[in-house]
């Protein structure tokens, strides 16, 4: 369970929204073993803004999440960094914002996590916001 929450946050903001997608290459596999997990567990499908969004961090093997090492990145050209407006949320369990705002659209954002062993996972968050 995440215990972290903050108030609404702008997520996207419209500008962003209205530059050219970035092309989406797959993540590099970089450890035999597996890395972190990564759970979204909101939103899920089409949304209004603003919407939860929740993700849980899942450490493997007694290993803790590297605060240090995750990126939220909008996947536009040029990429645009989102940590900061995440972090009022960001805790090692995961990310926990309440009420987070984006325009309406289809948005990429990729997550990447590294635990305290070097092992490193990333996932593609679609966002399909509605309103």
């Amino acid at each position: 369970m995440i215990v972290t929450s903050v108030a609404a946050e702008m997520l996207i903001k419209e500008s962003e929204a209205k530059l050219p997608p970035a092309p989406v290459a797959a993540p590099a596999t970089r450890a035999i073993t597996r890395g972190p997990g990564i759970r979204v567990v909101s939103p899920e499908g089409a949304v209004a803004s603003p919407f939860p969004l929740r993700v849980v961090f899942e450490p493997r093997g007694g290993a803790k999440i590297d605060l240090s090492s995750v990126t939220m990145t909008y996947l536009r050209t040029p990429n645009i960094n989102l940590l900061d407006r995440v972090r009022g949320g960001l805790s090692e369990k995961g990310i926990d914002l309440v009420a987070a705002e984006a325009p309406p659209g289809e948005h990429q954002v990729r997550l990447t996590v590294q635990d305290s062993e070097g092992r490193q996972t990333s996932v593609l968050l679609n966002l399909n916001v509605v309103r």
